[in-house]
């Protein structure tokens, strides 16, 4: 048995970038440079950092809707990105994605019952009337009324769509799910009842989940695990409480201290970041965060510094891609 549901290892993805009177390759988008990390089963890691770190990228690439440039992904023990279509298609049923958009993601032209069939169809499980039992009992799971089966994506409210989302993901029983920032375009109200959702069917269907989110106060309420991300490489790894009891990468300081803190009395040092986020095209040299970061030296300009396990306070695995983190350790 082994002890990752899920390993990355090495994970790229580089989109090419085509110009010309030829339309040749000119260059390449580096979204993914080299990510890395592991899941246990029944567990979650958290992807957080500005848009376009990379983060949803990650997501996609595990699930080979890009074919990533380089690294590995292990299912089960088995590297998935060396598997033909034919074999991936057993898989897919235990390995399933919850969107960002909830209206996009589902098909303005079907009745959420055929969205939600949909997966049974595909996948050749029951007769009609056993789908259909199937889908009632989805939409019980999820908090929607059984009434509605037959109604449409644009007669229901932004948090009903994402709970018809959320029903089809988990229709075949899933190990993984890749949760895409799903709750960011929702109202603050709506989000806590979808996050309370997927905690109650991670504890019920032993669901392993890599969240992915830009709001670091979100990701530590459902994360075992979070990876700060920037430009395409992690610059944080640790569970969530050392993480935000105890960060050690600059870029992390200043994304907790912008956590807004509903006790008005309460004082939080803001570290601002000057400047704007390098191009994934043309991304710095050495450290892709020393143009922004406040105690740059100059072995940040021209030395990459490793993501390596540093020794925290609470003693657990913490890793940091940072030159001076042990001197600036809490």
């Amino acid at each position: 048995m082994c002890d990752y549901l899920l390993r990355v290892e090495e994970l790229k993805m580089h989109f090419p970038i085509h110009g010309g009177i030829l339309w040749r390759q000119i260059g390449k988008v580096f979204a993914v440079d080299g990510v890395s990390f592991a899941v246990k089963q029944g567990k979650t890691i958290g992807l957080v950092g500005e848009s376009g770190c990379g983060k949803t990228t990650v997501g996609r690439s595990i699930l080979k809707l890009y074919q990533p440039t380089h690294g590995k992904v292990f299912f089960e023990g088995k590297n998935i990105l060396t598997l033909k279509r034919k074999d991936m298609q057993p898989l897919r049923r235990d390995m399933q994605m919850i969107f960002q958009d909830p209206f996009e993601s589902l098909n303005s032209r079907f009745t959420i019952g055929d969205i939600i069939e949909e997966p049974f169809l595909i996948h050749r499980i029951g007769n009609p009337e056993e789908r259909k039992e199937s889908v009632k009992r989805l939409l019980d799971r999820v908090g929607i009324s059984q009434n509605a089966i037959n109604n449409f994506p644009h007669e229901f409210s932004g948090g009903q769509r994402q709970r018809i989302g959320i029903a089809r993901a988990i229709a075949l029983n899933p190990k993984l799910i890749i949760c895409d920032e799903p709750v960011s375009a929702l109202d603050v109200s709506i989000q806590s009842q979808i996050l309370n959702l997927l905690l109650e069917l991670q504890e019920e269907m032993k669901l392993t989940l890599v969240f992915i989110a830009h709001d670091l106060a979100v990701v530590k309420h459902i994360s075992d695990h979070i990876a700060v991300m920037y430009l395409g490489k992690i610059a944080e790894y640790a569970d969530a409480d050392a993480l935000y009891d105890h960060p050690l990468h600059p870029y992390t300081r200043a994304l907790i201290s912008a956590i807004p803190v509903p006790d008005p009395a309460a004082k939080r040092k803001r570290q601002i970041l000057h400047g704007e986020v390098p191009s994934p095209r043309n991304p710095p040299p050495g450290c892709r965060f020393h143009t922004r970061c406040p105690i740059v030296i100059d072995r940040c300009k021209i030395e990459e510094p490793l993501l390596r396990n540093v020794i925290n306070k609470s003693g657990n695995n913490h890793q940091v891609a940072c030159h001076r983190a042990d001197e600036i350790s809490p």
